[in-house]
């Protein structure tokens, strides 16, 4: 700023300045703030005035009618630098989440990364939450983010009850967030399986009497989820035929890991489901079409169906699945390791590939009546009770 300027402006405030110079200052005082901090410091209104301006008092002199007119071009100019760069951040900030949205949009569209990550999840949960269903659906957040939610459902009977929800938030494929948020009281107990070991004090300690009182006290018309644990190894065909005669749906059956098993009490057990975790490269597609939807988007529809499997058989095929989905949840660590975070696949998966998959308890659903039953059963160790409900039973005894 100029010192000619700087006269024109002191001058300005005195009220001494010509009526031209006076129009061309207030011209200049709308565009530059500049001029409006120096007058700042003149008026005193944001330093205090030095021993040398103390004499200057704005408005005196032959113009002290127009010191409230000087005053409000004055405030008006600041208020339109504040909104301008208040405009100016708030642009920027929408400019960045429209480049972050179509980063976003690009990376979990591309190479099937959202069906996949789905699934990685889903299996994890699968495999280590007995007898828990999630059906994730998903969602591009803010900042590169993807979230995936679901309800928890269980199977009591024949029915698939809601007990919870399930949330995950990622970060360009990084698990960051994950919340297990429980509707049932009885679920942060826990349940848990024992071990078979013919000379173990603290697993013979272990009474579920209390368990078989419980089960004989519910009414005849109720169904119930069981968790029971077994006296020896089996594999899995010798564990689909003990059920074969019974009226009872298996559910989830938990597997022998090695030593990290081999405790009196398995708090975190490794298994997986009745019905195979089916992945997209299992299905045999029967119908497909796409739609295009925009410049680079589409939709992409298709019917598919499973393989069959036995009702009470297949473990060969049954194994291998549940050995493919340990490999996909190992292929993608740094997600199932949030899912899982006490389990060590890789150990894991050795030691199935070398012993093979070998049973140790299981979950299982169907009337009360019927699971009393399994008491007699001298191949059952343990049993402890898991949800029930009213009779929603179709027999399934052959």
């Amino acid at each position: 700023m100029s010192e000619e300027f700087k006269e024109k402006l002191r001058r300005y405030g005195e009220g001494t300045l010509a009526d031209e110079d006076r129009d061309e200052v207030e011209r200049e005082l709308e565009k530059m703030e500049a001029y409006q901090a120096y007058l700042d410091e003149l008026m005193g209104e944001e330093k205090p005035a030095s021993s040398e301006d103390k004499s200057i008092k704005f408005g005196k002199g032959k113009s002290k009618n127009r010191s409230g007119k000087e005053k409000k071009i004055i405030r008006r100019g600041k208020w339109r630098a504040r909104i301008s760069n208040t405009f100016t951040v708030i642009s920027a900030f929408l400019i960045f989440m429209i480049i972050c949205s179509i980063i976003s949009a690009i990376f979990y569209g591309t190479g099937e990364r959202v069906e996949k990550y789905r699934d990685v999840v889903s299996s994890a949960i699968a495999v280590s939450q007995p007898n828990t269903i999630v059906h994730l659906s998903s969602g591009t957040g803010p900042f590169f983010s993807m979230n995936l939610t679901s309800k928890i459902e269980k199977q009591v009977g024949d029915e698939q009850i809601t007990v919870g929800d399930y949330s995950m938030k990622l970060l360009f494929g990084w698990a960051r967030l994950y919340n297990y948020s429980w509707t049932n009281e009885s679920r942060g107990v826990g349940y848990y399986f024992v071990y078979p070991q013919e000379k173990n004090d603290a697993a013979n300690s272990m009474d579920d009497s209390s368990e078989w009182e419980r089960l004989e006290k519910l009414p005849e018309g109720t169904v119930a989820e069981a968790y029971l644990s077994f006296d020896q190894l089996f594999t899995t065909d010798e564990l689909l035929k003990k059920f074969e005669p019974k009226n009872l749906q298996p559910l989830w059956f938990a597997a022998d890991t090695g030593p990290r098993t081999r405790q009196p009490v398995v708090n975190d057990p490794l298994g997986f489901p009745y019905m195979p975790i089916w992945h997209a490269d299992d299905m045999k597609v029967t119908q497909e079409s796409r739609e295009k939807r925009g410049w680079f988007g589409g939709v992409t529809s298709r019917s598919s169906s499973s393989p069959s499997v036995n009702s009470y058989g297949d473990g060969e095929l049954r194994n291998a699945n549940f050995l493919k989905t340990l490999h996909l949840m190992q292929e993608y660590k740094s997600i199932s390791k949030r899912v899982i975070p006490f389990i060590d696949l890789d150990d894991s998966i050795s030691y199935i590939e070398k012993n093979g998959v070998k049973l140790y308890g299981a979950v299982v659903t169907g009337p009360v009546k019927e699971l009393l039953k399994l008491k007699e059963e001298t191949w059952v160790s343990r049993m402890h009770v898991g949800e029930v409900r009213l009779w929603n039973w179709q027999d399934r005894e052959n």
